[in-house]
């Protein structure tokens, strides 16, 4: 790879600080309009690129990597996710992948609280009354919800933001559960006076809230199985601010119709931007578009992460944020 100004190409619009930073440092190869580029389009990037600066919603498949050129020789992605890369082609062919984990998980499990307090108290539905012009004022038995003190809430992921959703949750007198792929270490345990259920089965048919913290690769596609979602008490809501793939979205659409959950806080979508329409059509949902990660400061540090694995990897060493494993 040329050691001087390696030619980087950028498939949607970043923040001005990360885009002038690139066209100091890299030949760099915007995308001005911030469309979201064809298949065809990105198989002509990466046959001249020697970076690719890809985001999650980019398909970077087998198709996309078998056109690439001799010169691709890494994947800096803009995102913690990675199953929008296939990691095995890329490898095969020498590619090296990056992401941008860490600088989200406070904006994520920020966002997840906020959704284990707006499901239960009804929030979205009192401020679709407020503009709707129909109340009349407070009653004693109007908008009643659930408190969320004292209820359990089951963690499906205790990775990095499941543990900073669970330090959150403690401070709003949440009992902590969580089922992983492995156990934490006992000192994270103790603090978050956490309990561990292996069977993730066990785990969903006791709690009152599940919070979906885990990424989606092919273990955990459709880990909340229409079998799974059934095991879940009638009381109980479901909280995703992972990835959509993770829940069978037609089985919980259902599932809420015939009210056999109490309600949903959904920050993704099985197949994005398309969601259910009987999900679009219940009160007791919050939907929001893909909005856990979105703050400033947020997008600032996964591009200034995106530029470090570039630049290190260019100076011939080791990016820090190399994709080895996806992790639950």
């Amino acid at each position: 790879m040329a050691q001087n100004k390696p030619a980087v190409v950028v498939t949607r619009r970043l923040p001005d600080v990360i885009e002038t930073r690139m066209m100091e440092l890299f030949d760099a190869r915007l995308n001005l309009d911030d469309h979201a580029m064809s298949q065809s389009e990105l198989i002509e990037a990466v046959k001249t690129a020697e970076v690719l600066v890809p985001t999650v919603t980019d398909r970077i498949d087998a198709g996309v990597l078998s056109q690439a050129g001799e010169k691709l020789r890494l994947i800096a992605s803009f995102g913690t996710g990675v199953d929008h890369i296939d990691l095995k082609t890329a490898r095969q062919r020498g590619i090296t992948v990056t992401n941008t984990p860490g600088v989200l998980t406070e904006d994520t499990a920020d966002m997840t609280m906020a959704l284990i307090l707006a499901v239960p108290r009804r929030l979205a539905e009192g401020e679709r009354l407020i503009r709707s012009g129909d109340w009349t004022g407070w009653s004693p038995t109007s908008m009643l919800g659930h408190r969320i003190w004292g209820k359990r809430l089951g963690i499906v992921g205790m990775g990095r933001i499941g543990t900073a959703v669970a330090r959150r949750a403690r401070g709003f007198g949440l009992s902590i559960h969580y089922h992983n792929r492995r156990r934490v270490h006992a000192e994270l345990e103790a603090e978050l006076e956490a309990t561990y259920w292996e069977s993730l089965d066990q785990m969903l048919a006791r709690m009152d809230i599940i919070s979906v913290n885990c990424p989606h690769t092919p273990a955990t596609y459709h880990l909340l199985s229409a079998r799974r979602l059934k095991l879940l008490p009638p009381q109980a809501y479901i909280v995703n601010t992972s990835r959509g793939e993770v829940i069978d979205e037609n089985a919980l659409a259902r599932m809420v119709e015939k009210g056999e959950i109490a309600g949903a806080g959904l920050d993704v979508f099985e197949h994005e931007p398309a969601v259910s329409p009987k999900l679009l059509q219940a009160e007791n949902v919050v939907l929001l578009p893909h909005m856990g990660s979105a703050t400033i400061e947020g997008r600032i540090a996964m591009g200034e992460k995106v530029i470090i694995n570039i630049k290190t990897f260019v100076d011939g060493h080791t990016p820090p944020d190399r994709v080895v494993e996806a992790m639950f």
